[in-house]
Parts: structure tokens; sequence; C-alpha cells
């Protein structure tokens, strides 16, 4: 086995108090993932967001289960999410996913910057499969698609 470029064992990290990340474990191995390129030409993968998507973030963020205050809310918004992420505004469009159509706010923001992937754990999404161009993937689908690409 080929020693990691990148490696981080039992990383863990504390917001306000509660754990975010418990004893996580990351070995990348040289020649796997160099980089990640992404349609911002920054050399990374740029998520993006619309008005609606970062609503129902902090509508999730709300959930009791993450025991989170509204400081830690904001700061996981403001500090962590937003200066990662690029703001596309978005109109509204056709209803696709009828069974849920809050998730169609995700194919919206796909639409308008041109994704070439939507990676989500949503059911809903990930039954459609693909929309247009854009393929949908689980996580694991796309770091393993991803590799295929480096190599090719």
């Amino acid at each position: 086995m080929q020693k990691p470029i990148i490696q981080f064992d039992h990383v863990s990290r504390r917001l306000g108090g509660r754990v975010v990340l418990d004893g996580i474990n990351l070995h990348v191995p040289a020649g796997i993932i160099t980089g990640l390129a992404g349609l911002n030409g920054s050399g990374k993968i740029q998520p993006q967001l619309n008005k609606t998507t970062v609503a129902e973030l902090l509508r999730v963020l709300a959930y009791p289960k993450f025991e989170l205050t509204e400081n830690e809310i904001q700061y996981l918004l403001y500090v962590e999410i937003l200066p990662y992420c690029k703001v596309v505004p978005t109109k509204p469009g056709p209803v696709i996913i009828t069974e849920d159509p809050s998730d169609n706010m995700f194919l919206r923001c796909c639409e308008v910057s041109n994704a070439k992937a939507l990676i989500s754990g949503d059911s809903h999404l990930l039954a459609l499969k693909s929309y247009g161009n854009v393929s949908i993937l689980t996580p694991s689908q796309f770091v393993k698609e991803f590799q295929e690409e480096l190599r090719a």
C-alpha cells in the first residue's frame, strides 16, 4: 500500500461545546486524487447555492437533533459554508420531483450554474439518476467517477 499524500487520523472538532466531527480518518494515497477541478477554473469544486437552498440549510440546521444555538447556526452558515460557495440566482421551473416538490430547488440550482453533478443522499433526487446534463450521484459514486476521470 502506498504512503498517503494526505492523512488525518482521529480528527475531532467541537463547535460551541458540541461535537461536530468525532474521530474522522482520511487517507488519500498518492496517485488517487491529486486535485478537484471545478467549472470556476480555480482547481477546486465550487458548491452552488441559491436563496431557497440556503433557507433549506438553515431549516435543517435548526432541527432539535443537532442541538445548535442560533449563534452556532449563524457561525456555520457565514464562516464554514457560505465563504466556500457561490450563490446563484434561480427562477421557478417545472416540478420534476412530485413526491417531494421542495427537492426541485436543487435542480433549479444545477440549471443556472451549469453543474455537471449533483451530489446527494436524497432518495427522490437519486431516483432521477440524471437531470439534463447533470449526473445525480451519491458521495461515494461521485468519488468513484472522479477517480476514473483522473485515470483516463
